[in-house]
């Protein structure tokens, strides 16, 4: 081998780790990555985005990425990476999931939940739920999630070091305080339409028992959905704007809610 030849496949093979190990981060954080890890997304264009993302992260992290190792040392940082980026995923899917509980509890509130539609993994789910989600999943794109995104996975490298051994009792104690803040921002969603129902369930006991012979059943019930119907209306732009504004905060500052 020539020895000017000997600095470039150096580099050529410090390259090819450096992906290597970025790559099993990222494409387990892709499986769950709101817009990008969709079920509706083909397999082929998920990979694809996970290699385009490792071109970007790969030359961000590498300096700070382990040297290779032995089987038992490749074994563990397969499985630690692989984890820390289902981790760290799972961290923004649980805002798709919030949308997806929001959209649920207003259906059922508005007595809209047998109206179904396609949710996220394409499984049946209330046509209320299937807006919200698909209205923030559009609205995160035109935000610029790509580049958000990106952002974030170079940032997670410091929340979780490559090779670094995960704490499980502190990914626990972070896995819920996570879904608390997201169950939050679920009731926080729904607020509204549980308002509106409840103000309607009183109204329609006052009237029940003021006038006993008439049939608030058969009127009341189509005005509850006709209100649904334009209270989603009317509530919908502002709701994706929480939720937008909850999306920024958790890409800016991930496991906030943390201990």
């Amino acid at each position: 081998m020539s020895p000017d030849l000997a600095p470039v496949l150096t580099l050529a093979q410090d390259g090819l780790w450096a992906g290597f190990v970025v790559f099993l981060r990222v494409a387990a954080m892709m499986a769950l990555l709101p817009l990008f890890g969709e079920q509706a997304v083909p397999a082929r264009v998920r990979l694809a985005l996970a290699l385009a993302f490792t071109l970007v992260v790969a030359p961000a992290v590498a300096p700070g990425l382990p040297a290779p190792g032995g089987p038992a040392r490749m074994l563990a940082l397969v499985l630690g990476e692989t984890a820390a980026g289902l981790a760290l995923g799972f961290a923004l899917r649980l805002l798709v999931l919030a949308l997806q509980t929001a959209g649920a509890v207003a259906a059922q509130a508005t007595s809209l939940a047998q109206i179904f539609g396609a949710g996220p993994g394409g499984e049946p789910s209330p046509a209320m739920g299937h807006l919200l989600v698909t209205g923030g999943l559009a609205l995160a794109a035109i935000l610029g999630l790509h580049v958000r995104a990106a952002q974030w996975m170079v940032e997670g490298y410091a929340l979780i070091p490559a090779g670094a051994a995960l704490d499980p009792g502190l990914l626990l104690e972070a896995g819920l305080a996570e879904i608390a803040r997201a169950f939050a921002l679920a009731v926080s969603l729904a607020a509204p339409f549980v308002a509106a129902a409840l103000l309607y369930n009183v109204t329609l006991g006052v009237i029940s028992r003021a006038m006993p012979q008439l049939m608030v059943t058969f009127i009341g019930a189509p005005a509850l959905t006709l209100g649904g119907l334009a209270l989603m209306l009317l509530a919908a732009p502002v709701l994706l704007e929480v939720w937008g504004a909850a999306l920024d905060r958790a890409l800016a500052a991930p496991f906030a809610g943390a201990p």
